[in-house]
């Protein structure tokens, strides 16, 4: 994994390999539904293990909104804010990382959840040693998916099922006590295709 390579991917959203639409298809979908979007972020932390991974969370099963779900560190981004330091806010809040610690890289395209956020995935270089003291109150349980799943093209499965009247289509990523799917599978499906990505 070379960091500036990957820095240098990131810098040019036009060539970024994508799961969903465009951010302003993304936009006028949700205009169109009348409804409106919450700008959010999340952080992507790349561990620089030997055998690299990414940082993910379990969220609490107590919280009133994607309760059990596995996400990346994040949430809404308040007034001023850019989605760098939202990102890195949420992260040292929910799992105590420390915000000086994460080497920022890039985004990913921004994504429109179901649940009307728009958020912005931003990638960053963790290298350890690092302390993680999370938050039980938000999250149930920090941990990392190898790279070396996420790289190999057929590990996503993409499924199919009815919600709210209409039949959706999700990817979900193998893991032997989490099920990850909607919008984190999908980021990890964008970030799969710029990490594989020749230099």
């Amino acid at each position: 994994m070379d960091p500036e390579a990957l820095r240098a991917r990131l810098a040019d959203p036009g060539s970024i390999p994508r799961d969903r639409a465009t951010p302003e298809d993304d936009l006028d979908r949700a205009a169109r539904a009348g409804g409106v979007s919450v700008p959010a972020a999340v952080l992507v932390p790349l561990v620089a293990h030997p055998d690299p991974t990414v940082l993910l969370t379990l969220r609490s099963a107590r919280l009133n909104s994607h309760a059990g779900q596995v996400s990346f560190p994040g949430g809404r981004m308040e007034a001023g804010e850019t989605p760098e330091e939202a990102a890195l806010r949420e992260a040292e809040e929910e799992v105590g990382l420390d915000r000086c610690l994460p080497q920022i890289l890039g985004r990913l395209p921004t994504l429109l959840t179901g649940t009307g956020y728009l958020v912005t995935p931003v990638v960053a270089l963790l290298r350890p040693p690092f302390e993680l003291r999370h938050d039980p109150a938000e999250v149930a349980e920090p941990f990392e998916y190898p790279l070396s799943c996420l790289l190999d093209p057929a590990a996503p499965e993409r499924r199919r099922q009815e919600f709210r009247g209409r039949m959706r289509e999700f990817w979900v990523w193998p893991h032997e006590r989490h099920y990850i799917w909607g919008a984190t599978a999908s980021m990890l499906v964008t970030l799969a295709g710029v990490l594989r990505e020749r230099d």
